[in-house]
């Protein structure tokens, strides 16, 4: 590549010579290449540890005039070739105007512009995210493609100065994360260390410090494990590690693959070594946290963050923290935790005004709302661009309906949710579905109402004093009052406030109601599963002993099931679900339902409950920490996965009486998951003492369930609701209750100091291992499903199925004719998810499969790929992939002949599982379900004149690496002409019926029969004998200027020898015209010109059946030992996992190169 001009002093200086003239000098760099001795190695082993440019480019061209010592560098090369090119085009172009300058000075000043110039023009047409990233980057990228074979697809994200720790001796070298590959290369005299590991390999990641590896980072794969360190920054490399291996754990879970974001900002000048991918991931970091911490929507984009106060006028002071400025929300958050937190969405924004600065409020800012609530920001670094952000967002900003201060969610929402719903879907609850079936209740005026009472008073004073709506200041003593239970009356306000609901349902006014109209009436396998567990729904409670809450139950699920197709329904949603109509409106219900399943749980209830196993995991790992000795004990019983998965997908509603459990629900919605994970502690710790005692896994869960059914909620002014759990685990004699709030209180005290960015570090952990875990039961399940239909055994298939998940996932990386979504569906059967092309089946095709066809192997594979793609959608399963290549491997030699013959079928006409689709196989099909129909020869077709030359084709090509390569030609070419003359009588046994009919003379049948046997059996010959002339003669000279199907399908490999002429048993065709073609490509002897036109296109009526081309073959004991012959597919498989190491060794064969040149 043209580099900008720069000066070099020292020429000769770790540098060799090649070429020179006047004005140029083309360099190689010592120890690249053949020989350079020990100078070679230092200089190599120098470049690596310098991260030098010369390691990507190991060639120059300099610019030199005269006896000047200066020396200009302005070409560098990966490969001669690309430095060749660059040399001769300065030969092509300068020297001979070069040589009219007199002044040397002019000449340097030329040719610095011109190289400049020729830089200018090719900026021009690269692309933004190249131009953003700097030069020693873009180097970095080149030099890892280089290293390790990687195509332009694969793009780098960061590089990093590191030691490999290759058993205890470390190897200084250079570490490089690409969106898809971890690598490392090092170069140390003469040692070179290449190490190539996938994201979607990596079952561990851990930062940890011992004696042998000081503060160094871990890597584990299935297989070995990995050590690195001595970084620069090594929590920075970490985090970008983990961002890396979360992007490929979420390729695995639901096929998401990376995109890089096109909408970042540009930066304001060109950050050094740092990639726009890398400021991709870092913003993405960065929004990730700020959604997480305020509840906000996964579309929100965090635009910065500023140092600033914030005056509470609860408290009289100014509050120290951040603002957070978003396309649609300013947020705050106070240094110090839960003393102030701050939500202030642009829609409620009505006036944003700058104050006059004085020494005790320097640079205040002022923003009003619709509610008439004033937010007074100051200590703003630059407040002039802030008031710009926000101004902008403000013009961007649609004016939404929003709720007032005093006002219910659902009177706000009333209005637009449900105005569709009422035309046809009725009855509609439209407020929660306790409040309807309390409100003809006598009014209790006992200590419990009195109570209940007292808290909505509390409340409302709260309000007053910090705000109402979701403008409201949030302290410490909105969760002290949270922690003391919510009203029923406010619950279902505050849990949308809480859980961001509640800004998501005022952004999509109407959307539920839409979402409806569009979802019900349809049929899927979802609504077949919410019908089905409607009436398990909480049915002891009244609410849903009725059509109206059924009713409102199957609209919101069935809504979300439409909504997000990839979650669908899951069961436990139901639970949920009917908890939270008990107290809000289908609208507020759908959206809190929305909040649960993408932001506050996540993937919890999609088809595998990813998300509850991963905390499940966590909180075995929080056992260990906070109760180890209970931990050793429960693990021997096996009791912490059991229990920990229904208490995390239901949040204890189907394990703890309702009035209880809905406590926890209040501060879930506040707190997040931590609150669930102290409460599970602080149950097992309340029970340890009990639990130590036991001796199995059931008396541990028989403590644990009576446990939980005596949590009681004592200040309940609800109905008592059975306990259905309750009613079938309780004993003889009842153990004590359990408060509920001191169940809460208690969990706080001893287990509060869990944190939520703590959680998401343990949930990374897990996270990993979860769905490698499941990666590896998927592939044990497919393998259970196909072993008796498979001579493989069960290492081969595992063996197969890791390659072929490689191959679909090598195109979710580096693109295909297809997109990843079409090709993987996790809602499939494990056996069916993973889906390749035909490309991708050509190339494990011809790595793997015992029939070598050299060029000709393409065309084979996109046969056998069409006979493998059973319905039609060009991408097949794994099934369908062992299936071929059993077949190959095990079947015996009328197998392996049935399936050769069927390649060379017309696509469409037969398929591996023929079946004869008329009415009585439908019937005998209904009588034997089970009995799949056995296939026999006589199901196949007959092969025509063109479909046996192909098939001869396709076997002279096989036969050419073996090494009774001219035994089996022999033998083929005999087979050949048997199968050409049984194909000439079978058609006359066919003229002759029809002749008869007619009744015409013997004497005419007699002159016509041997007419046709001289003739037409000569041209039927001379057309195999001509394919496998042109067959051989392609493997010495390049085929002719044609079109791509013909040299896809006439290409072939191979052979170095010419069949000889005794081959063919005819006797119509002289010894010297056997198997040479013609210049013209006609045929010379004894075949007339006659003969040659005729034989020239196939015989429309020519055809033989399966049963005649296996007797024949069965003549040749050359070909029977040939297809009986056992091949093994391990030493293929080893070969398929060392690929990418070849390819790699491909790609970087410049050293090569200049082996061959200097010799």
């Amino acid at each position: 590549m043209w580099i900008t001009p720069e000066e070099v002093l020292l020429a000769n200086a770790l540098w060799v010579s090649e070429r020179a003239n006047p004005f140029f000098i083309l360099q190689r760099r010592k120890g690249h290449g053949r020989g350079g001795g020990i100078t070679g190695l230092l200089v190599g082993t120098l470049d690596v540890v310098l991260d030098s440019s010369a390691r990507v480019a190991p060639y120059r061209i300099l610019h030199q005039t005269g006896d000047s010592q200066l020396f200009w560098s302005i070409a560098c090369g990966s490969s001669r070739k690309e430095i060749t090119e660059h040399w001769e085009w300065l030969e092509t172009n300068l020297l001979q105007t070069l040589s009219i300058f007199d002044n040397d000075d002019d000449i340097t000043t030329f040719v610095k512009g011109k190289i400049q110039g020729i830089i200018a023009e090719e900026n021009k047409s690269r692309q933004a995210q190249e131009d953003e990233d700097c030069g020693k980057f873009r180097e970095a990228e080149l030099k890892m493609r280089k290293l390790f074979g990687m195509p332009e697809e694969e793009k780098l994200v960061n590089y990093y100065s590191c030691s490999y720790w290759k058993g205890r001796v470390p190897r200084q070298g250079w570490l490089y994360l690409s969106v898809n590959h971890l690598c490392f290369y090092s170069f140390l005299l003469g040692k070179e260390v290449t190490l190539v590991v996938q994201w979607t390999d990596v079952t561990q990641l851990d930062k940890n410090a011992t004696l042998v590896f000081p503060e160094s980072v871990r890597v584990s794969t299935r297989d070995t494990e990995h050590y690195f360190s001595m970084f620069l920054n090594i929590n920075d490399t970490f985090k970008l590690m983990e961002q890396l291996a979360n992007i490929a754990m979420r390729q695995l879970l639901d096929n998401e693959g990376f995109a890089a974001d096109r909408s970042l900002p540009k930066p304001c000048k060109t950050l050094k070594n740092v990639s726009a991918l890398k400021r991709d991931l870092d913003a993405r970091a960065k929004n990730e946290r700020y959604r997480a911490l305020f509840r906000l929507t996964q579309d929100e984009r965090l635009d910065g963050h500023t140092d600033c106060t914030l005056w509470t006028p609860f408290a009289k002071m100014h509050v120290v923290g951040q603002m957070f400025v978003s396309n649609n929300y300013i947020c705050f958050a106070s240094r110090e935790e839960d003393l102030c937190q701050l939500i202030i969405p642009l829609r409620e924004v009505s006036i944003v005004e700058k104050a006059d600065s004085s020494s005790v409020l320097p640079s205040p800012l002022s923003i009003s709302t619709k509610n008439k609530m004033t937010f007074l920001f100051a200590n703003l670094k630059d407040r002039d661009f802030l008031v710009q952000r926000i101004s902008d967002f403000l013009q961007r900003t649609p004016d939404r309906l929003c709720g007032f201060a005093g006002q219910s969610v659902s009177q706000t929402y009333s209005k637009t949710g449900f105005s569709l719903l009422e035309k046809s879907y009725l009855p509609t609850a439209k407020q929660g579905l306790l409040s309807i079936y309390q409100k003809d209740q006598p009014e209790d005026l006992g200590p419990k109402a009195t109570k209940e009472k007292m808290k909505e008073e509390s409340w409302n004073i709260h309000f007053f004093e910090f705000g109402r709506g979701v403008c409201m200041y949030r302290t410490s003593k909105t969760r002290d009052l949270v922690l003391k239970g919510i009203p029923e009356s406010l619950r279902g306000e505050l849990w949308l406030l809480f859980s961001g609901a509640q800004n998501e349902m005022a952004t999509h006014p109407g959307y539920y109601a839409e979402l409806v109209e569009t979802a019900m009436g349809k049929c899927t396998l979802a609504t077949e599963e919410i019908e089905r567990d409607l009436h398990r729904s909480m049915p002891e409670h009244h609410a849903f002993q009725n059509e109206m809450g059924i009713a409102a139950l199957r609209r919101v699920l069935t809504a979300y099931a439409y909504r997000n197709p990839g979650i669908g329904y899951c069961q436990a949603m139901n639970i949920v679900t009917s908890v939270l109509l008990l107290y809000c409106t289908e609208e507020e219900a759908f959206w809190l339902l929305v909040a649960l399943c993408e932001r506050m749980l996540p993937d919890y209830y999609n088809t595998r409950v990813v998300g509850a196993l991963v905390d499940q995991g966590v909180f075995e790992e929080l056992t260990r920490e906070c109760l180890p000795l209970l931990y050793e004990h429960m693990q021997d019983l096996g009791v912490i996965s059991t229990i920990s998965l229904s208490w995390f997908l239901t949040l204890f509603l189907s394990v703890m009486p309702f009035d209880s459990a809905v406590l926890l629900v209040d501060c879930f919605f506040y707190e997040g998951i931590k609150v669930i994970f102290q409460v599970s502690l602080a149950v097992l710790h309340a029970n340890m003492e009990q639990l130590l005692a036991c001796t199995d896994e059931g008396e541990a869960m028989t403590i644990l369930g009576r446990y939980l059914d005596n949590v009681v909620n004592k200040q309940t002014v609800s109905t008592p609701i059975p306990h259905l759990h309750a009613l079938l685990t309780s004993g003889d004699e009842p153990p004590p209750e359990i408060d509920a709030f001191e169940l809460i209180k208690t969990s706080y005290e001893k287990f509060g100091s869990l944190r939520a960015d703590v959680i998401e570090q343990m949930r990374f952990k897990q996270r990993l291992k979860v769905i490698q875990s499941l990666e590896d039961t998927a592939k044990r399940s497919v393998v259970r499903a196909i072993m008796t239909e498979s001579a493989f055994t069960i290492e081969e298939l595992e063996e197969l199925y890791v390659l072929f998940k490689a191959k679909h996932i090598m195109s979710c990386y580096w693109g295909a004719s297809s997109s990843a979504a079409e090709r993987h569906d996790p809602s499939l059967p494990y056996l069916e998810q993973y889906r390749i092309d035909c490309g991708q089946f050509g190339q494990l095709f011809a790595t793997m499969a015992p029939w070598s066809c050299g060029m000709h192997t393409a065309t084979l594979s996109t046969r056998l790929f069409r006979l493998l793609d059973v319905n039609k959608d060009s991408l097949i399963n794994f099934k369908e992939f062992v299936t071929g290549l059993s077949g190959m491997y095990h079947g015996d030699m009328t197998e392996k002949l049935k399936l050769l013959y069927k390649l060379h079928l017309p696509p469409g006409t037969h398929t591996l599982y023929t079946t004869v689709k008329d009415y009585k196989y439908y019937l005998r099909m209904w009588a034997k379900e089970k009995e799949p129909k056995k296939e026999t020869i006589k199901d196949l077709p007959r092969m025509n004149q063109e479909q046996f030359i192909e098939l001869c084709k396709t076997l002279y090509n096989m036969f050419s690496e073996d090494p009774l390569e001219q035994e089996l030609y022999h033998a083929i070419a005999t087979v050949a002409s048997l199968l050409l003359r049984i194909g000439e009588v079978g058609k006359k046994f066919t003229n002759n019926g029809s002749k008869k009919s007619e009744l015409q003379a013997p004497a005419a049948e007699e002159a016509v029969e041997k007419d046709d046997s001289s003739g037409e059996a000569g041209s039927g010959q001379s057309l195999v004998s001509k394919a496998l002339a042109e067959a051989q003669l392609e493997n010495t000279t390049p085929p002719a200027n044609g079109s791509d199907e013909e040299a896809k399908d006439d290409t072939s490999i191979s052979s170095y020898s010419v069949v000889s002429a005794g081959s063919l048993q005819c006797e119509d065709i002289a010894d010297d015209t056997v198997l040479i073609g013609s210049a013209s490509g006609g045929m010379g002897g004894a075949v007339g010109g006659n003969d040659c036109r005729r034989g020239s296109a196939p015989d429309g009526d020519w055809s033989i059946s399966f049963e005649q081309v296996l007797a024949s073959l069965l003549t040749e004991p050359a070909l029977v030992n040939y297809f009986e012959k056992k091949h093994d597919i391990k030493s293929k498989m080893a070969a398929c996992r060392s690929q990418r190491a070849v390819e790699r060794q491909i790609s970087s064969s410049s050293d090569h190169e200049l082996a061959q040149l200097s010799t």
